[in-house]
């Protein structure tokens, strides 16, 4: 972390979280923060997720910029891809204020943001705008939601896919989000059956036909996650994040911790990782995985690839740490690497057992 950014950080930690997550992302458009152009890369680092060439397997979680405001920057913030939203078909403003806080102890945030977004059609078109597309440029997908007031949550899903499908370079399904009332039940294995049908089907009619991933929750019981690995598998999805957020605040020492809402960062780690390596297992490694939750150093990375992950996301751990993170983790996962004589296939899932 360099001056700026240490100093950026110091100042922003003094604002209401919201605040300074909206204050992050106009710097970010501002071209206010230093980043290194490019992302970090090489032989070892490069790897094909689904069909997507990434030069390095570091990528952005959704949640960061919802609405793809800050995509030019972020695609020179060092990431291998991005992941924005999650866009909803119709804008909405999400869950009453405040909805986000940090828990400065525990090295975590709470969110109940509530999927506010500026609408499928709005993000669709900054997507379209973006400089540099994938191929050339690093590839940007989409997270789908629902409203909340929509009484078919599945119709709501495809219509984000006809709306935006053309201009991601991948879609994630996400029925994982805590924040909207009963998003989780789509998890259920029927449910999840006919929600990725639909949406799959919608998707194959796009000229572009994306790959869909679907985002699962960090709290779910073996019987749960073997359904899911099932339908995925059956649908068949082209990959899968493991995981979102969580509503367990085991460990928690921050005055917010009874606050509602999705707990993300450090306590995170153990909990998605866990989730991670038996997912890994029960697919038997036939479906690339997403590794997201917790991470924040390059070792955390490194094991949540070992559990089973293709390639990881980030994004509580930038708000303790800057955007540099993204960089830092990358070439040391590449250093490692190349000290240990590795692949990134090779490690993937070589301590599996360890985790489960």
């Amino acid at each position: 972390m360099n001056l700026i950014e240490r100093l950026g950080l110091a100042a922003l930690h003094r604002l209401d979280p919201e605040r300074a997550h909206d204050l992050s992302l106009l710097a970010l458009s501002r071209g206010l923060v230093p980043l290194p152009g490019k992302p970090v890369t090489s032989e070892r680092l490069r790897i094909r997720l689904a069909g997507l060439e990434l030069p390095n397997p570091v990528g952005l979680a959704a949640g960061y910029d919802k609405n793809a405001r800050a995509l030019p920057a972020l695609m020179r913030s060092g990431f291998g891809f991005i992941e924005v939203g999650a866009a909803t078909p119709r804008p909405q403003p999400g869950n009453p204020k405040p909805r986000l806080f940090r828990l400065t102890e525990d090295r975590a945030i709470i969110n109940r943001f509530g999927f506010n977004n500026e609408g499928a059609e709005t993000i669709a078109a900054r997507l379209a705008a973006r400089p540099t597309p994938y191929p050339q440029g690093i590839p940007v997908g989409l997270n789908i939601g629902a409203n909340k007031d929509s009484t078919d949550r599945s119709a709501d899903f495809t219509q984000v896919v006809r709306i935006a499908g053309n201009a991601a370079d991948f879609l994630t399904v996400n029925v994982s989000s805590p924040n909207t009332e009963k998003l989780r039940d789509l998890q259920g294995p029927e449910a999840l059956a006919a929600l990725l049908k639909s949406v799959l089907e919608t998707r194959d009619t796009l000229p572009t036909r994306p790959p869909v991933f679907i985002k699962i929750a960090p709290d779910l019981d073996d019987a749960a996650l073997a359904d899911i690995a099932g339908v995925a598998l059956a649908a068949p999805v082209d990959g899968i994040i493991a995981t979102n957020t969580t509503l367990s605040r085991e460990g928690i020492a921050s005055a917010h911790a009874n606050e509602a809402g999705g707990l993300s960062g450090a306590p995170l780690f153990e909990r998605s990782t866990r989730i991670l390596a038996r997912l890994h297992r029960e697919t038997g490694g036939r479906i690339p995985l997403i590794g997201v939750g917790g991470i924040a150093t390059p070792d955390q990375a490194w094991q949540k690839i070992r559990a089973g992950a293709s390639v990881i996301q980030i994004y509580s751990a930038m708000i303790y740490q800057g955007i540099s993170i993204a960089s830092q983790i990358a070439r040391a996962i590449d250093d490692r690497l190349a000290r240990e004589g590795m692949t990134l296939t090779e490690l993937t899932g070589s301590g599996n057992a360890e985790w489960t």
